[in-house]
This record gives C-alpha cells, sequence and structure tokens, in this order.
C-alpha cells in the first residue's frame, strides 16, 4: 500500500471489529518540532550524499570514457582513485602503477592536474609524473565540479527549506526535516488539525498505512525484537519521504552533471553516513529508527566518524575490542574512567546511535595551505619565488571559490614557512583591508616575507615551502563607493545648473524679506540719498555714512566712540563686501558706464556680473544692518541728551516715579527674585 494512501478518521474505534485504535509513539509537539528541523526531534531526517569514486568520475566525464571503462587518477607514482569497474580487477589505492597494470592491462591512468614550475595556470601534462621537482598538484578541476555539485542539489531543493552542509569535495549532508513535515502535510491533511483538547502532548494517530513502497532502497533489516509485520509508526513514514526526496536529487546531478552518488538516509549526521557507504555505487540506503542496533552491532565502531584515529585506537586498546557489539556491554562509568566524561559519555550515546549534531549549511573554511616539497632541494631566490608564485595563484583559485570577489569573505593575515635542513622558518604579514586581494598581490606579500627569511642567512638548501591565508572573516557588504555618491556628465550639469538656480531664488528671496522687513522699522531713507544718475551709489562711509550722517554727530567724543565701537562690525563688514566689489569692477573702460549684464540692482541700478550677485547683494546686507544698528544708537544718544536737558531745567522725574511706584493704602508690594 502507498504512503499517500488517505488519511482515516482517527477513531478510537477500527473500522475492523470495534477494537480500541492504538495511538501513534509520537506527539503533536514533536511534529511541530520536525517543522523547526530541532536536533532533539524524534521524527528528523537526515540524508548523506557520496560521489562515487569522485576523482576518477571527474576524469571519466571529462575524457568521455565508458562508464564500464577501468580508470585509476594517478599522482606521480601512486594511484588516488580508482572507479569501480578497475576493482573488479582487485586494484586499490595501494597497488603501484606496474603492478595495476599487470592486474588490469586495458586500465587508463590519468595524472592529476599540475602547476608546472614558471606556469602561471595549471594543465594537465602527460610529463608530469616523471617531474615532480618542476610540478605541484592541483585539485582546481575537481573543485570546479564539486561547486556544480552542490549547486545542483541546491537547485533541487525548495530554497525556503533547504539546509544543506558541504561535508568536504564529495560529500554532502542534508536535513531535510523541514521539507519532510511539509509533505506530510500536504498527503495527510488532518496532520494539520489543532490535538485534541489543545493538548500538543497528545498522540498523533496512527498512518493509515500498513506497508510501504521502498522502491530500489536498502533496507537495512529490523533489530530482534520488531517484524516487518509491525504497522508502520510517522518515523518510517517521514523516512520513506527522505528517501524519496534523496532519489530525486540523486536523479538530477546524474541527469544534469552525469555522476553517479550513493545516499544515505537516517535520523542523524552519523548514522546517514555510514548509511551512504554501506550500498556503492549508485545506491540509497536507509536505517529507520527500528533498525538502528541491528545495523551498529554487526560494525567497526572505527568506521564511525570521530572514532577512526587516536581516539579509536585508545578505546581499542582500552577494552581489546573494535566492535560496537562488544563495546555495546561496557558500562558508561567505565568509559567515563578510561576517557575522561566527556568523551565517554559522548562514545556510550554514539555506538547507541544517538547524535544530535546539527546539519550547519554555514560551514566555513577557517585557513588554507599551498605547499610543496622539493627532491631535490632548491637553491637560490629564483626558483623560491617561481614556486610562491605557483602558491600564490592556488591560493586565490580557492578564496575565489569563498566569495573574496563579491567580498563575501576575505583572510587577514599571510604565512610562509620555509624549511632548511632539520630547521623550519616562518614569516607572517597582514592583508591589507584596504586592498583588493589578487594574485599579484599574495605574490607580492609572499616575496617579501621571503626576504626578510633570506636576510638572516644560511637558508639553502630549501626542501619545502608553503604559503597559507587565515583568520578568515565576513567582508562589509552593500557599502557604496564614492562614485556612487556622484553624478556624471549631462546629469551632473544639469544638477548643478538647477542647484544654483534654486540657491539664487532661495537667497534673492531671503534677502527680500531681511529688506522689507529693515525698511518697515527703521526708516533707512533718513541716512541715505538717492543714487545719482549714473547709478554710481556713494560709499563714503567717513562723508555720508555712519558718522556724517548721524544727528548724534554733535554729541561728546565719549558718546561718538561708544558708537564707533558698536558699529565696527558692521563697518569692517560692509567695507569688505565693497572692497570687493571695487576689485570685480577694476579694469573696465568706463566706470560710470552701465554695463550690459544679465542682473540689474534693483537698490542702486548698478550693472552686475552674474558670479558677483550674491557678494553684492551681502554688500546691501551689511549695509542695511549697519544702518538699522545707528539708527537705535543715535535714538539713545537723543534720549540721554534729554535727561541732561530736564536735569539742568529742575525737573524731578524722580519724584514722579517714585511717587507713582509707592503701593496705595491697603496694597502691599510683592517681592521678586
Amino acid at each position: 500500500m502507498s504512503s499517500s494512501q488517505p488519511f482515516q478518521p482517527s477513531s478510537p474505534m477500527s473500522a475492523g471489529g470495534g477494537a480500541l485504535r492504538r495511538k501513534s509513539r509520537f506527539t503533536y509537539k514533536q511534529l511541530a518540532l520536525l517543522a523547526a528541523s530541532s536536533t532533539n526531534c524524534p521524527l528528523r531526517v537526515i540524508a548523506h550524499v557520496d560521489l562515487d569514486a569522485f576523482y576518477a568520475q571527474c576524469e571519466m566525464v571529462r575524457l568521455g570514457v565508458p562508464e564500464d571503462q577501468p580508470l585509476a587518477v594517478q599522482q606521480w607514482q601512486g594511484l588516488i582513485a580508482i572507479n569501480y569497474p578497475s576493482r573488479k580487477f582487485g586494484l586499490s589505492r595501494h597497488v603501484n602503477i606496474a603492478e595495476a597494470k599487470k592486474l588490469c592491462p586495458n586500465l587508463i591512468m590519468q595524472h592529476v592536474a599540475t602547476w608546472k614550475e614558471g606556469e602561471e595556470k595549471w594543465a594537465y601534462h602527460d610529463d608530469a609524473a616523471k617531474n615532480i621537482a618542476t610540478h605541484k598538484v592541483s585539485l582546481d578541476p575537481y573543485r570546479l565540479k564539486s561547486r556544480q555539485i552542490l549547486s545542483c542539489i541546491k537547485d533541487t531543493l525548495p530554497a525556503h527549506l533547504q539546509k544543506v552542509e558541504k561535508a568536504s569535495i564529495d560529500e554532502v549532508f542534508m536535513d531535510l526535516s523541514a521539507q519532510v513535515h511539509s509533505i506530510l502535510l500536504e498527503r495527510y491533511p488532518q496532520l494539520s488539525r489543532p490535538p485534541p483538547y489543545d493538548d500538543p502532548t497528545e498522540c498523533l494517530p496512527l498512518p493509515p498505512t500498513t506497508a510501504l513502497d521502498w522502491q530500489a532502497d536498502a533496507l537495512v533489516d529490523l533489530d530482534v525484537d520488531e517484524t516487518e509485520e509491525d504497522d508502520p509508526d510517522w518515523d518510517d513514514v517521514a523516512i520513506l519521504i527522505g528517501s524519496e526526496i534523496v532519489r530525486d536529487v540523486r536523479a538530477a546531478v546524474r541527469k544534469q552533471l552525469k555522476y553517479t552518488c550513493s545516499g544515505g538516509i537516517a535520523q542523524n549526521k552519523m548514522l546517514a553516513k555510514l548509511g551512504s557507504a554501506h550500498k556503492k555505487p549508485n545506491q540509497q540506503t536507509v536505517i529507520r529508527n527500528r533498525a538502528v542496533q541491528m545495523f551498529l552491532s554487526d560494525s567497526k565502531f572505527t568506521k564511525i566518524r570521530g572514532l577512526g584515529g587516536k581516539l579509536g585506537d585508545q578505546i581499542t586498546s582500552a577494552f581489546n575490542t573494535d566492535t560496537v557489539k562488544d563495546l555495546l556491554e561496557v558500562p558508561v562509568e567505565q568509559l567515563k574512567q578510561k576517557l575522561g566524561d566527556d568523551t565517554g559519555t559522548w562514545v556510550f550515546q554514539i555506538i547507541r546511535g544517538i547524535d544530535s549534531s546539527e546539519v550547519n549549511s554555514r560551514t566555513q573554511i577557517k585557513s588554507m595551505l599551498s605547499a610543496k616539497s622539493f627532491r631535490p632541494s632548491i637553491n637560490t631566490p629564483e626558483q623560491a619565488h617561481r614556486w610562491l608564485r605557483i602558491f600564490a595563484a592556488d591560493i586565490y583559485s580557492r578564496l575565489v571559490e569563498e566569495g573574496v570577489l563579491e567580498n563575501k569573505r576575505r583572510p587577514k593575515t599571510l604565512t610562509l614557512h620555509f624549511r632548511h635542513g632539520g630547521q623550519m622558518k616562518s614569516r607572517q604579514a597582514p592583508i591589507s583591508l584596504g586592498k583588493k586581494i589578487d594574485e599579484t598581490a599574495l605574490f607580492e606579500l609572499a616575496k617579501n616575507l621571503l626576504s626578510q627569511i633570506i636576510l638572516e642567512g644560511r637558508v639553502w638548501p630549501c626542501s619545502n615551502i608553503s604559503l597559507s591565508v587565515g583568520g578568515f572573516e565576513d567582508g562589509i557588504q552593500g557599502n557604496l563607493g564614492i562614485g556612487a555618491f556622484l553624478v556624471k556628465g549631462e546629469a551632473a550639469k544639469a544638477t548643478s545648473s538647477s542647484a544654483r538656480e534654486s540657491s539664487r531664488t532661495a537667497t534673492g528671496q531671503e534677502r527680500s524679506e531681511k529688506r522689507r522687513r529693515l525698511e518697515g522699522t527703521t526708516g533707512i531713507q533718513k541716512f541715505f540719498g538717492k543714487p545719482d544718475s549714473t547709478g554710481e551709489h556713494d560709499d563714503d562711509f567717513g562723508a555720508h555714512g555712519l558718522l556724517g550722517n548721524s544727528p548724534s554727530a554733535e554729541a561728546g567724543s565719549a558718546d561718538r566712540d561708544e558708537f564707533e565701537m558698536a558699529a565696527s562690525p558692521y563697518i569692517n563688514e560692509a567695507t569688505e563686501f565693497q572692497q570687493e566689489n571695487n576689485l570685480l569692477s577694476a579694469g573696465t573702460s568706463a566706470l560710470h558706464q552701465q554695463q550690459i549684464t544679465d542682473y540689474i540692482c534693483t537698490r542702486c541700478n548698478r550693472a552686475i556680473e552674474p558670479a558677483n550677485v550674491d557678494s553684492h547683494q551681502d554688500w546691501h546686507f551689511a549695509k542695511d544692518l549697519q544702518d538699522e544698528e545707528k539708527g537705535q544708537l543715535s535714538h539713545q544718544l537723543q534720549a540721554t541728551t534729554t535727561s541732561k536737558t530736564n536735569k539742568k531745567s529742575g525737573t524731578n522725574t524722580n519724584k514722579k516715579k517714585t511717587a507713582r511706584e509707592k503701593p496705595e493704602k491697603g496694597q502691599s508690594k510683592l517681592a521678586f527674585g
């Protein structure tokens, strides 16, 4: 029966004979955790996709050889990848070149691409295996294909639900939980209804299916206490949907890029990775929750990610076994005693299939290294420079993958390691944030570091050089360069003209308002005569300005000095504007002849050049301020003179003021301050 069978009513009574219907082991809350891709959700679905003999496939696709043709990828005098057809002849990566040809006479051996000393681009060289001293291995062709495959996988999954982690050049993890949840609600609409009594801890009804169609998937046998006759639960349905998604992903990679890959589908990353390697090539393995113990028991724990190195050797030595089955009998306390609390607890859980590690779609590298061991050693800076150029190009090609061109990520430091005999020397330098990273910049910086090492002396011969970048950080995006804030060409001319016209209009309106305000309150006509017939304005401040026309000019010298000090800022400002106007007018053939210009001053009928209009208007404004101040001061001087005259005549104004301010009967004076 298909998993897409219509949902049956979740009645407590079965349709068969009235027996009480059994509920699912999973709750509405756990269903909601599935949508959130929670690592603690028991319905979680994780997939691992692994390319089959990836390097060998890259060469097969590039060369266009038949899929049944034995092919091996060669590096110097060894083999680093062997396709599946060649494995039928007993070939492995530990076989040397001569033995491989004896076992499989029609074997195609393709050497990896290399950087050749003195060249600036990697290429496939037929003589690379014989020239290890002048060639360096390049993995750029495989990185390029890896990016294409990852892009194809992402394009196959819904953009808003996908969570993909690139584990290595030929491995990808996928958290399919959110997508599986979406398909579950689509196929079984009643799952989207609220739980009974609005209680999220209520159990879900059982799926309406009694059998699931796994198609060509490789199913791991169930645990000893489980049987295939048992009705499936929602975890089985969820992982079935996950297997359908992985099947589509693998088909897309096959169709678009001609690559085959194997897949593993399980509840967590550890099990999914083991599943993808269980049946190869071009197959996928499903490890249901009910089959975890059976799957792991017969395995060696050294195959589990994280237990294949020194830790695996330590466990094997401590407990005299390398199988999961035997290690399951060891109590957690004993594991903690031998391995430490944290490690012992982790091992206890991982051999039972418990893994809560997250599929991290933002996994980023921390450093990049390009190196070369020299046999024979090199002895001159020129030789070293040729290799540094290759290292810089190699690192830059990988930086492009990390998004350095788009300023997504960039390194902060560059480090050079230099081996002379048994001594390793190193130098480090910062990579300027204000400069663009390219091959040339990396090469020049590397040469400077090498020069520092050479200055110390006694560095030749050199047996190894390595160049690395590190300290990666996210670049700032969205910032605009200064060019984005500038207007160029015809647009700049139009903008400039518009702004100048607006400024001129606004300034003219503002000055007009000020003049109207001053003329209405100060009586400026008293202090200036009308312009003469030639349009020349009288600018002699001594004869007709502040002092000559002042009604208070006959006052005492002290009053006169006080007035001049108060008015001096305006005098200086007005004088400055007048001098500027005089300079601008110098050199004309007829000083008193009105010129034909774009602007005629309405106050003095003077012809003004367009460029000097603002300065001329400022001069008038300063003059108006000067005259306004002069008028106020004249009023104060007149009041002072009147006061002195009253004193001489015997008029006592203080008595009147005192009598006026004295409170009347029944009133009191309020205190302020």
